[in-house]
């Protein structure tokens, strides 16, 4: 089984900075791609920004060139520094990964609780 803890969320003002992180822990041989996905009430959860194991990244366009992905792989951590906040990215934050185990073949993906991120002035 794999754990994914996020912290750092809070309350930002409009052109303000927040930095979220995501560790893993558990049983787990290593841990491969690593996402960012983020979600409102009524809305369905929408993916951010993602990471692979070996550091390429992709965004989504709303976010592009205001947030930046980032993970160590030797602390099984990930972080998303945001800047350039408004109030359309108030959501809750989640963190995911895919994982091999030993007790399943190939990989399977976990989900964190979520963050609470809040822009507002």
């Amino acid at each position: 089984q794999v754990q994914l803890v996020e912290s750092g969320g809070g309350l930002a003002q409009p052109g303000g900075s927040l930095t979220l992180s995501c560790a893993a822990s558990g049983s787990f041989i290593s841990i491969g791609s690593m996402d960012w996905y983020r979600q409102t009430p009524g809305n369905p959860r929408e993916l951010v920004a993602g990471i692979t194991r070996d550091g390429r990244t992709n965004y989504a366009d709303s976010v592009k060139g205001r947030f930046a992905i980032s993970r160590d792989n030797a602390k099984n951590t990930m972080l998303l520094r945001m800047s350039s906040l408004t109030p359309e990215d108030t959501a809750v934050y989640y963190c995911n990964a895919d994982a091999t185990g030993t007790s399943y073949q190939g990989f399977k993906d976990f989900w964190g609780q979520g963050t609470q991120v809040t822009v507002s002035s």
